[in-house]
């Protein structure tokens, strides 16, 4: 029993980190109705923004309790894949805005090949240690469960955000704007909402969610490479079209569904008599089941277009 309640406990410490790239998955998609698969890459730029910010800040953040530092961290990295973000729509996505959705999803797939492989020529093909944001250590007194400093952290940041999230959405003039756009774009614009500020809005949000989900998952599994968002990125879109994607909810579930699901075929894969390398492969069987039996996702609406 004991295993079993360990096994789900970092299931849902590594869920919540799907959970935080998902949402920028389910944004971009609930107000443009298309799939930003360079989103995983810019989790990777979040990670190694995160890297250099602390070398370069290194003797200030030192002289800094370990909160503090990791807040300013995070705060940096979240700010300049915010600016990434809204420069990638800018250039890439808003050219082709009144083009076929077919066009917008091919580019999307080159800029993140581009993003990969001009990471790669700039930080280098190899792994970097990332710096230990948050002490590493076992926190004591929970019986004979074994839970890190680190992965309460990831629940707490993730937790916050997700409330700072729903805030936005739902309490500020911003999110309602958001909110129209994604319900109905023209007749949005038509009461005066600016449609693209709007959607720069929603990459930017989008991308600094991203990049503190790679600052956190760079924390849990402390190295970075130019290629790490690619397996992060693919289980994330999974988690959103499992929650229902375009639905803020249904992808924190839907990231927390697979983090578990996958840390439980890990867990028990000889048990099983499943190879624990099968665990890569659990999002996509996830995927495809709720393609066959539950198209719009657990918590989506059916939507009928019009023809």
């Amino acid at each position: 029993m004991d295993q079993f309640v360990q096994q789900l406990l970092n299931g849902l410490f590594l869920g919540a980190i799907y959970a935080l790239i998902a949402l920028g998955y389910t944004m971009v998609y609930g107000v443009l109705r298309f799939i930003n698969f360079a989103h995983g890459d810019v989790f990777m730029l979040g990670a190694f923004g995160g890297l250099y910010v602390h070398k370069a800040l290194e003797p200030l953040l030192n002289s800094l309790p370990w909160p503090l530092a990791l807040a300013v961290v995070m705060l940096a990295s979240m700010a300049i894949c915010a600016a990434l973000g809204i420069a990638i729509e800018y250039f890439a996505y808003r050219p082709l805005r009144n083009r076929p959705r077919l066009n917008v999803l091919i580019t999307a797939i080159g800029v993140s090949l581009f993003i990969e492989y001009t990471g790669q020529l700039v930080f280098g093909a190899t792994q970097q240690p990332f710096p230990a944001l948050i002490p590493r250590q076992n926190i004591s007194g929970l019986g004979g469960l074994t839970v890190t400093m680190t992965q309460v952290i990831v629940v707490v940041v993730t937790t916050a955000l997700l409330v700072g999230l729903r805030y936005i959405v739902m309490r500020t003039r911003l999110g309602l704007a958001m909110r129209a756009l994604s319900l109905n774009p023209t007749a949005a614009a038509l009461m005066g909402v600016n449609t693209s500020v709007v959607i720069s809005f929603t990459f930017g949000l989008g991308s600094a969610l991203a990049a503190a989900g790679g600052i956190l998952y760079a924390s849990l599994y402390p190295s970075v490479d130019p290629f790490m968002g690619i397996q992060p990125g693919i289980k994330a879109f999974v988690a959103a079209v499992l929650g229902g994607i375009g639905n803020i909810p249904g992808a924190a579930l839907g990231g927390m569904i697979i983090g578990v699901v996958e840390t439980l075929v890990t867990g028990y894969s000889q048990k099983l008599g499943i190879p624990s390398g099968y665990k890569e492969g659990v999002a996509f069987v996830i995927l495809i089941l709720i393609l066959l039996f539950k198209p719009s996702g657990l918590l989506g609406k059916v939507e009928r277009e019009k023809v």
